[in-house]
């Protein structure tokens, strides 16, 4: 049996701290030797390096700090990060580097025994915590299995955690609304004139301003499930579909529902600052179901980074520019409904990355943004 060695014992507390207690999860970087980089987006520092490669004097130092720029700026772009401050802590550095040198969003720590981590006063600050969470009775290979045993168990919890929020579900809610829109379209033929008659389309509950101010207030609702031709149908209950059964899987069904249903809303309420026709169609919640995603993908950007950036926010842009230039196009629900979808799904809150003071400010500015709709749209 191989004897623990103090440097083995130090990086293994180290783990178990930012693992167990501080939240952060494994990076795995190919070529990156003898070190472990942790990740915690909601934290103070965003990145946790723990360095035992042996490093002898200040070129070589010199350069692992540009190494360590390069990776961040790498994970800067996945994550859609403005800054990453990034904690670096050597545990076999020599004594000939110098760590007198200050580095933009990187702090630097040399450890030889655990309580040397006293004399770094921006550690202790941001982690108050870690040498009594690091005050173990077990020594040598029983602390090494309990310590394994303890990150290995959070690490199963981690997984189990993002298997259940990533596994598709049936998409219940989805497909009822895509039966009800085609429902009602087909209402409109058998009990009107069709959907492209505008007095039908006023029957059945289409939005139009100056009815929506004598306090037919349901039309902000109704609207949703009203379409202007068999494109329009065709078309918004295909978007619905292919973003919807993501995004109830994701958020849950109920939310789900609120968030379309809010996005329908705000999605009106700002065309009423533009609009006074007669107009219809689910396209403002749909763009709401986009904002809701684009806040959970941001949440979750070590998974979806990289689909946020290549085809989300593509899409909301790409959309929203054809509103600009198309005509006939109710590109004020678009944008009232992202926001609002946006804004609604902050304050609802995303399983086990949101926390309470983030939802607090979320209802705060949903409340905000939808009492000056409201204002500006019924009182200004």
């Amino acid at each position: 049996m191989e004897m623990v060695t103090k440097s083995d014992e130090l990086v293994m507390k180290l783990l178990h701290y930012f693992i167990t207690e501080k939240g952060y999860s494994p990076i795995v970087l190919h070529g990156a030797k003898d070190e472990i980089w942790l990740e915690n987006l909601n934290g103070d520092y965003k990145i946790v390096r723990i360095v035992s490669n042996y490093i002898h004097n200040d070129e070589q130092f010199d350069f692992d700090i540009l190494k360590t720029k390069q990776i961040v700026n790498k994970i800067k772009r996945t994550t859609f990060s403005l800054n990453i401050n990034t904690l670096s802590i050597f545990i076999n550095l020599g004594e000939n580097v110098n760590l007198d040198k200050t580095y933009s969003n990187i702090d630097v720590v040399k450890l030889t025994e655990f309580e040397d981590i006293k004399n770094y006063k921006f550690v202790m600050e941001v982690f108050p915590d870690i040498t009594k969470e690091t005050d173990f009775k077990e020594k040598g290979f029983e602390l090494f299995l309990k310590l394994t045993g303890d990150i290995t168990k959070k690490n199963e919890i981690e997984g189990m955690k993002a298997e259940e929020t990533f596994k598709i579900k049936k998409p219940i809610v989805t497909v009822t609304l895509i039966i009800i829109n085609v429902l009602v379209f087909l209402l409109m033929y058998l009990l009107g004139n069709g959907s492209n008659d505008a007095l039908t389309l006023i029957k059945f509950g289409a939005f139009q301003k100056d009815l929506i101010l004598s306090g037919e207030y349901y039309r902000l609702i109704t609207s949703a499930f009203l379409h202007i031709g068999l494109l329009h149908l065709l078309f918004n209950c295909y978007s619905l579909y292919v973003i919807g059964r993501q995004l109830e899987s994701f958020l849950g069904k109920i939310k789900f529902l609120i968030v379309y249903l809010v996005s329908a809303v705000t999605g009106n309420l700002l065309s009423m600052l533009f609009s006074n026709g007669v107009s219809a169609g689910a396209s403002g919640a749909i763009f709401g179901l986009l904002g809701s995603l684009l806040y959970f993908g941001y949440n979750y950007r070590v998974y979806l980074g990289t689909v946020l950036r290549s085809q989300i926010i593509p899409l909301i842009i790409l959309n929203l520019l054809y509103g600009f230039i198309a005509t006939g196009i109710n590109n004020a629900a678009h944008i009232g409904g992202l926001i609002g979808g946006l804004l609604i799904t902050m304050a609802l809150g995303i399983k086990y990355k949101s926390k309470a003071s983030q939802q607090v400010n979320g209802t705060i500015l949903f409340i905000i943004f939808t009492g000056f709709l409201v204002y500006m749209g019924f009182f200004a």
